[in-house]
C-alpha cells in the first residue's frame, strides 16, 4: 500500500507504533531479566502515538493541507514483531533492534517528504526519530 495522505501516514505510525509495542509486551513476558526495559519500550510507544495525534489534529486544518503530503510504500517499513520460539536472546535482540531501524527509516522519510506541507507533524516524526535511536543503544547495552 502507498501512503499519499497525512492521515493515512499517521494511521500507519499509529500500527508500526502499536506493532512494536506488542513486540516488547511480549518480549517482556518472555525475559523477566529485561522486562522493565522492555515494558518501558512500549510504554514509551504509546506515548509517540499521542505525540503524533497532537502534531496532526492541531495543525490540519483544511483537505488540502494534508492531502498529498506522501509517497510512501508501507511494505518498505515491513516489521517483523513475531518472537521465533527457538530464537535466542540475542537474535531477538537483533530483531528489536532491526525493528527500531525501520521505524526510524519510516519516520526520517514521512518527516523529509511532508516538511514542505505541514510544519508540527514532521517536527515530531523528527523527534520521535530522534528518540528512538537511543533505544539502538540501549538494546545494545542488554545484550549477554
Amino acid at each position: 500500500m502507498i501512503l499519499h495522505t497525512a492521515s493515512e501516514g499517521i494511521t500507519f505510525a499509529k500500527k508500526l507504533e502499536n506493532d512494536a509495542a506488542e513486540f516488547y509486551e511480549s518480549l517482556a513476558q518472555r525475559n523477566t531479566r529485561d522486562a522493565e526495559a522492555f515494558l518501558s519500550f512500549a510504554k514509551e510507544n504509546k506515548k509517540y502515538i499521542d505525540q503524533i495525534e497532537r502534531a496532526y489534529y492541531g495543525v490540519i486544518t483544511d483537505a488540502i493541507e494534508g492531502g498529498f503530503a506522501f509517497n510512501i510504500e508501507t511494505d518498505d517499513y515491513a516489521l517483523r514483531v513475531d518472537i521465533q520460539e527457538e530464537a535466542d536472546y540475542a537474535d531477538i535482540l537483533e530483531q528489536a533492534t532491526e525493528i527500531e531501524k525501520t521505524i526510524i527509516k519510516f519516520y526520517s522519510d514521512a518527516a523529509e517528504q511532508s516538511k514542505s506541507l505541514m510544519a508540527d507533524v514532521p517536527r515530531a516524526f523528527m523527534m520521535i526519530a530522534r528518540k528512538r535511536e537511543s533505544r539502538i543503544t540501549r538494546l545494545a547495552a542488554l545484550k549477554p
